[in-house]
């Protein structure tokens, strides 16, 4: 007996809702139930968004995290050893994490199998992270599966794809007998109505205030219309939104009197109950807004079953309905579909006209044929990769950078209660005593940022409603400056913090401000930063000018014609240039007499302002200093950064503290020195972030971890004899925000080379 052909396909999938995940489903079973004459062994590799994932049907043998990069390396391994014998990928921008999606290029640069890439979303101007992503799916891939005639020829023209490599296989249809729609109208007590069908997750680019304001028109002369909305509201609107989208069309609905007309059905319907309700409609609709959608499956299936189709003029409905297979209406022009839908209903010969082109067009797109044009393809990658000589060559950056460790929140959140994060620890467990400050809360709040934005996590969300609570309160009004250390009890214990506190606040009010989506959060941010940052123009540390000169430059990405955060920002970068020209001499390249902490945070704010106002003083003393910096701390015979230690800390002439070492450090160092790998390319700068990064886990000068993997704790420094077995706030945070920023580093890189 022959072994069965196996076939692996990474996707979402069911019950996920997903339209990815839907067609997945479907093309698994085509290919179960093509009668093709051979077997078929489908193994599914289901990426989850939910940190819980899915109950999933058997199909499911192994899951991935969309944003935790060692799954993808691991399902590589995992399939590179597995008796699967084709690679499928559902692509689409949004499903694998990372920026652009760059994680699936950890899968498919470790893969030794020959890969077959379906394509949902093709960009006619995608930015320069889709073209790399792209462009490395197309490399990589046997073949790229494209489901509409533009699509072929948008890869060839604007991602520089092979003809070759690209094949075109519609979306798949079910396959249904061509009945009349009273067939099933009496099943929903229809009878007698004319209904007007969309179907699918609702989203606001889905147009459907134009079909309920359409409707308005069609009900003056068909008051028998009934038009359905079914399906649930999309889980990403509804993550960020809720119901909101879904409320104003419901809104809409009583606004115009068509609470007799229309029907919301808001849930996510099986195959068999879908099916049922397109049956029974007259008129499917189909009202997008927006021209470059390239694939529609809701508008396939609607074809399939032989109905009379209206739609806007996107991409493939231009495709799909020629040869009067339905009717194209402007965007956003309610009155033409109106006019478009009350036609319909009355002239039944020109509605049977459509239905029947529609279903005839349907025959050749149904599961059962399409599953044999995939399984074609298949069978051909497989032979033609027989053929060819594939070594395991790892990709460039993971010969720079170390293996990253899972991120963990544990002792973040241990360590986190109804008012703030703790500010030290006996051992692990937080010390009451201590109090709590605004120092660390902010950079608690700036890690959680980072996770949620960066990570495309949610698991954070309650920590920085906590951490912003803690800081805006810290806001004192009477001087407009922030507040820092606080008791137990609540109390603050001054009116205002120094000024690297203050510095700091801004540094992370102004990353927030640059990569917040959510609408609330910034107002209350941006606040923040107006109402203080004109009160900190008179600070004298260069360390908190440092912080508050990479605030101003995050905050003018946002906002690049904010004039006088601009003159604040140069006023505050020409007093760090002369920090630095004053200081410096042929072998001290710093800002000031000696070396405390956090130090490369100075040498990153020029780099960060030199590239953002293209001021080449800047970024030659930022270059020159963190050079300087990286040079004086790096130890030639261990290969590992040896930090100034806080004893006594390193002074002009003098002879570098040795101990006790604290974690502050790295994250500032890391950050400076990606910022000068993407000013000058050079890759010593890569060299230098991994062993920075590596201090944490063991490459210093003690040989041991400071990081704890079972909690995601950080011990607080290195000491003489021993580790410092402390884990407070700051070592902890510094942690994870190295850790978190190596994670985007790496996507970063995917995306770059």
């Amino acid at each position: 007996m022959n072994k069965p052909f196996g076939i692996s396909i990474i996707s979402s999938y069911v019950p996920r809702l997903c339209g990815i995940a839907t067609f997945t489903h479907d093309l698994t079973n085509s290919i179960k139930d093509s009668s093709t004459g051979g077997e078929y062994l489908i193994n599914i590799g289901a990426i989850n968004d939910d940190i819980d994932g899915y109950k999933y049907p058997s199909d499911v043998k192994f899951e991935i995290r969309e944003n935790n990069v060692n799954d993808f390396r691991d399902a590589a391994y995992y399939l590179n050893l597995s008796d699967s014998e084709a690679i499928s990928i559902q692509h689409e921008f949004g499903l694998y994490g990372g920026e652009a999606g760059s994680n699936i290029l950890y899968f498919i640069e470790r893969l030794r199998k020959p890969l077959v890439t379906t394509l949902h979303t093709i960009l006619e101007k995608p930015t320069n992270e889709q073209v790399k992503v792209m462009e490395a799916l197309g490399e990589l891939s046997s073949y790229l599966i494209v489901q509409s005639k533009r699509s072929k020829q948008m890869l060839e023209k604007i991602y520089n794809i092979s003809a070759k490599k690209i094949k075109f296989i519609s979306h798949g249809a079910h396959d249904v007998p061509f009945l009349d729609t009273a067939y099933n109208k009496d099943k929903f007590q229809l009878a007698g109505k004319k209904v007007i069908l969309t179907f699918g997750l609702l989203s606001p680019d889905k147009g459907l205030e134009d079909g309920i304001n359409a409707l308005s028109y069609v009900v003056k002369e068909h008051p028998e219309a009934m038009y359905i909305i079914l399906g649930a509201t999309h889980p990403n609107v509804k993550k960020y939104n809720g119901e909101a989208y879904r409320y104003s069309l419901e809104h809409l609905v009583k606004k115009l009197g068509l609470e007799k007309n229309v029907i919301f059905i808001n849930r996510f319907v099986d195959t068999s109950e879908l099916l049922d309700f397109i049956m029974l409609s007259d008129i499917y609709l189909s009202p997008y807004h927006i021209k470059e959608q390239i694939v529609s499956g809701t508008l396939t299936y609607a074809m399939a079953c032989g109905k009379a189709i209206i739609s806007t003029p996107y991409w493939h409905a231009e495709e799909l309905l020629a040869n009067d297979k339905g009717i194209l209406v402007p965007f956003k022009d309610p009155e033409a579909m109106g006019k478009a839908i009350s036609y319909l209903i009355a002239d039944e010969n020109k509605r049977n006209d459509l239905r029947k082109n529609a279903y005839a067009a349907g025959r050749e797109i149904t599961w059962p044929k399409i599953g044999k044009k995939y399984l074609e393809v298949f069978h051909t990658a497989v032979e033609e990769f027989k053929r060819t000589d594939k070594l395991l060559i790892l990709p460039a950056d993971d010969k720079n950078l170390p293996a990253l460790p899972e991120v963990n929140f544990t002792h973040l959140k241990n360590f986190t209660d109804c008012t703030g994060i703790f500010q030290h620890a006996t051992y692990s467990i937080p010390n009451r005593n201590e109090g709590y400050c605004t120092d660390d809360n902010a950079r608690a709040l700036l890690v959680a940022v980072m996770n949620k934005y960066a990570q495309n996590d949610d698991s954070l969300d309650a920590q920085i409603a906590t951490y912003l609570t803690f800081v805006h309160h810290s806001f004192n009004p009477e001087n407009c400056l922030f507040r820092n250390f606080m008791s137990y009890d609540r109390k603050w214990l001054e009116e205002s913090g120094s000024e690297d506190c203050n510095g700091r606040i801004i540094f992370v009010l102004g990353y927030i401000i640059k990569n917040t989506i959510s609408n609330s959060m910034l107002r209350l941010v941006k606040s923040l930063f107006d109402q203080s940052i004109k009160h900190m123009t008179a600070f004298k540390s260069p360390r908190a000018m440092a912080y508050i000169s990479m605030g101003c430059i995050a905050y003018l990405h946002k906002f690049a014609g904010a004039i006088d955060i601009k003159k604040i920002n140069k006023t505050l970068c020409d007093k760090l240039l002369d920090f630095y020209t004053r200081a410096s001499t042929p072998d001290w390249r710093w800002f000031e007499e000696y070396l405390t902490y956090d130090n490369a945070r100075l040498s990153q704010a020029l780099l960060s302002s030199g590239k953002f106002t293209n001021n080449a003083s800047y970024t030659e003393a930022g270059l020159e200093s963190l050079e300087w910096l990286y040079n004086s701390l790096y130890d030639n015979e261990k290969n590992c950064l040896s930090i100034v230690g806080n004893s006594a800390w390193f002074h002009k002439g003098g002879t570098k503290s040795k101990y006790d070492q604290q974690p502050i450090e790295i994250p500032a160092m890391i950050d400076a020195c990606y910022l000068a790998y993407s000013i000058t390319g050079d890759n010593v700068w890569i060299d230098r972030i991994g062993i920075a990064f590596s201090w944490f886990l063991g490459n210093n000068d003690r040989q041991e971890p400071l990081c704890d993997l079972t909690t995601g704790a950080c011990f607080d420094g290195l000491n003489s004899a021993m580790i410092n077995q402390n884990q407070g706030a700051e070592s902890t945070i510094s942690w994870l925000h190295s850790l978190l920023r190596m994670m985007g580093i790496r996507q970063d890189l995917k995306i770059k080379t």
